[in-house]
């Protein structure tokens, strides 16, 4: 269970902190607030109910000073006074948020009260005995995590009574509380900053917060630091959960006594972390204010309301899924079934194999639990492409000290004798079994096996793909050198240009020492972090744009600047070597005579066998290789249309013919190759009219009843018509492109007398 946690932020929002110094195009409120706004929005993106918070506003306009509150007339006022409100040295202190869970509209409340106030008035060292007070009265005696936050500018007043700091001090260490002061242009000799022209009162303060943190253990820093550290993605910690506990066993202990049984657990070692996803959502609308009736579906009332960050409520957006049968007789050509009514079928060939569910255990291996060895390889007999998962740790018992000596006594053998172990795995039982690789990992502090999941037979993929550093014949002989083959002026120029651009010793540490340019623990999911980044921004600045992504995130899109002007001449050698030449940009569009492959000869070999002088035909058979064949021996623009309208009509006939869908995928193949056909010999208006016509036909069900599925189908793949900025001879603009493709309207002289209003639409 994740540890219970309450922090309390203490807000400076006195009067001094509206300047702006330094340099900064912002207030110093503004330039604190991105540090708190930044630990509570990730505070509330945990969703955890143990992690709480309460937020304290200093130098507020309290109600002791009636008379700034009236010049100041801001929803921002504080009206929550704290406990200990009748003294004066606790005036100007304000709870503007109990230690609580936080939601969004809460985020929303106290970013109204979060403001710039009138007044300079307030003592930071009895914020702080506030905060003190809201924890122990919300911690009691339980178990916490306690933690103080302050951010101030330090001008304000200060009492420093010595007593009241030690019984302070005394009271964070008795019970165990953090104290974190961070400060507006605080000297941090550390982080290498230092205000210049400081106020006498300022710089005591500091040294007042300076010597307070030191007593009770605390820490103290200056904002600048505070906030440059943000961009430093934080990892969240997961509670590790064993993917396997059993006995990890070598040979069979039911059959031998000699047989070693080992109590175990597995836990995962590396697990892809998924960034936030998005769920759909729609305002819920209240049914007194509905004047009409919604076509959609209505959420149940039973459902739970979820708050946006406007405080509206929101519901969660259900899917339904119906199925459907061909029946003629029904409207449609198809009828609804229910989901209870269907049954599983497995497909053979291009039929279904009916299995019962009281008969559905047959196809399931009955396995029991287990991690048995298998046998042993050396290291180098594995080839790193199988394996094919995250990888897994394997340990022993916990508190079991003979599983742990005999664990360690096979992890010992593996490495001393370079082997790897091949287990076969079953995580629970009746679970289908996987074959694992075990691979020794001797720390300095614990021993453990590495596993990952190896291929069976039919898993791996014998893809054969020709010899890179040869060529090889028909007859068999292997050329060593050919067009083809990088020479050794070529290989040379690769492999220095490969070293000059190596990253393994590019970075620096701490002392200056060359270590590795791009450590793992310093290479962080972009996509991850910057959703992450995004949302907890939107979440407090609803209407702001979001800021660019932290710098850590895009460090490693591109290789260092540096090493790439140290790597130029390399690279000019290297593109000398290979011949390198610009490519020519791709010109849209082919002239209608093609240029025929001739053979070396010279030779019409079509006239030596004695070619058919019949005309071609495009065979629904063999459609697109036919198609191609008649443009490339098309002499005229005729040839070109009549080869188009054989194709056309193969399609309109297969869409015709087809049994449900399954005959689409082939014909919206034979469009997509009209339409680059066509693109490319410069007669885009051959396509679109038959698109127009296509699309008339469908929607006037001249195609075998309603296709109008395959119209869907059609518009997903993006087969619109050639505009002028596909092909400069097309007449189709771009809005004339889209008006075909969205619009789905029954042409008028398609419809019929009982539906002259109706037409069929695609959102």
């Amino acid at each position: 269970m994740a540890e219970k946690e309450a922090t309390v932020y203490i807000v400076d929002v006195g009067l001094s902190m509206g300047a702006t110094h330094n340099g900064r195009d912002v207030s110093d409120l503004d330039f604190a607030m991105t540090y708190v706004w930044d630990k509570i929005t990730s505070t509330v993106a945990l969703d955890r109910q143990t992690a709480t918070l309460g937020v304290v506003g200093l130098r507020t306009d309290g109600l002791a000073n009636h008379d700034i509150c009236s010049l100041h007339p801001i929803d921002a006022v504080v009206d929550t006074e704290n406990e200990l409100q009748g003294e004066e040295s606790f005036d100007h202190i304000s709870v503007l948020q109990e230690i609580s869970n936080i939601l969004l509209p809460d985020l929303k409340q106290l970013r109204s009260k979060i403001v710039l106030s009138g007044t300079d008035n307030g003592d930071a060292i009895s914020a702080i005995v506030i905060a003190i007070q809201m924890i122990i009265k919300y911690c009691k005696k339980l178990k916490y995590k306690r933690k103080i936050v302050l951010v101030t500018d330090g001008r304000g007043p200060l009492d420093a009574d010595p007593d009241s700091v030690k019984e302070i001090t005394n009271k964070i260490k008795q019970d165990n509380m953090e104290l974190v002061i961070v400060g507006v242009d605080f000297d941090d000799a550390e982080f290498g900053f230092k205000e210049e022209d400081k106020s006498p009162q300022k710089a005591r303060n500091e040294q007042t917060f300076a010597e307070l943190t030191e007593s009770c253990g605390g820490i103290i820093g200056t904002l600048q630091q505070a906030v440059d550290e943000l961009g430093m993605p934080r990892l969240k910690a997961t509670r590790p959960v064993p993917s396997y506990k059993g006995q990890f066993t070598l040979g069979n202990p039911e059959e031998y006594d000699s047989a070693a049984c080992i109590d175990v657990e597995r836990y995962p070692r590396t697990m892809v972390r998924r960034p936030l996803t998005a769920s759909r959502y729609v305002m819920r609308q209240d049914p007194a204010d509905a004047g009409t009736q919604s076509t959609g579906t209505f959420v149940p009332d039973g459902d739970i309301e979820l708050p946006d960050a406007d405080g509206n409520n929101l519901a969660g957006v259900k899917s339904s899924r119906t199925y459907q049968v061909l029946d003629e007789e029904a409207p449609g050509g198809k009828k609804d079934v229910d989901r209870e009514d269907l049954a599983k079928g497995y497909e053979y060939g291009r039929t279904a194999v009916h299995i019962n569910e009281t008969d559905e255990n047959v196809t399931k291996l009955e396995t029991q639990a287990g991690l048995e060895i298998i046998g042993f390889i050396p290291w180098a007999n594995y080839d790193r492409y199988m394996s094919m998962t995250v990888s897994s740790i394997l340990i022993a018992q916990k508190t079991n000290s003979k599983a742990t000596m005999a664990l360690s006594s096979i992890i010992h053998a593996l490495f001393e004798l370079e082997s790897y172990a091949v287990a076969r795995l079953v995580p629970k039982a009746d679970k289908p079994p996987v074959i694992v690789l075990l691979a020794p990992s001797i720390e300095v502090d614990y021993e453990c096996l590495l596993d990952v999941q190896i291929p069976f037979t039919e898993d791996v993929r014998p893809y054969k793909f020709p010899p890179l550093d040869r060529v090889v014949t028909i007859s068999g002989k292997v050329i060593k050198e050919h067009r083809n083959l990088p020479n050794e002026t070529l290989t040379s120029a690769m492999s220095k240009y490969v070293d000059q651009m190596d990253l393994s010793t590019f970075g620096r540490d701490d002392d200056g020492i060359p270590s590795e340019y791009m450590p793992m623990t310093e290479t962080f999911s972009p996509v991850l972090h910057r959703i992450d980044q995004a949302v907890r921004w939107r979440a407090v600045h609803p209407t702001e744009p979001v800021p660019p992504p932290y710098e850590i995130l895009v460090r490693y899109s591109n290789p260092p600047e540096e090493l790439v002007n140290q790597s130029k001449r390399r690279l000019e050698k290297l593109i000398a070597a290979a011949d390198v030449k610009k490519v020519p940009p791709k010109v849209q569009g082919r002239r209608r005579n093609r240029n025929e492959v001739k053979p070396l000869s010279g030779l019409n070999v079509e006239a030596l066998l004695g070619g058919d002088k019949k005309k071609a035909k495009v065979s629904a058979q063999n459609a697109i290789p036919d198609f191609r064949r008649l443009l490339d021996s098309a002499d005229s623009i005729e040839a070109i249309r009549d080869a188009a309208h054989q194709l056309g009509n193969i399609i309109e006939a297969r869409i015709k013919d087809s049994f449900g869908d399954i005959a689409y995928p082939r014909a919206l193949e034979e469009i997509k190759t009209l339409r680059e056909e066509m693109t490319e010999i410069e007669e885009p208006e051959v396509f679109n009219i038959f698109a127009k016509q296509l699309k008339r036909k469908l929607l006037s069900e001249e195609l075998g009843g309603n296709r109008k599925d395959f119209w869907w189908e059609y518009r997903k793949s993006k087969l619109g018509l050639i505009d002028k900025k596909v092909a400069a001879a097309s007449d189709a603009t771009e809005e004339d492109a889209k008006s075909v493709s969205d619009e789905a309207r029954v042409p008028s002289s398609a419809k019929s007398s009982t539906d002259t209003d109706q037409f069929w639409a695609l959102s």
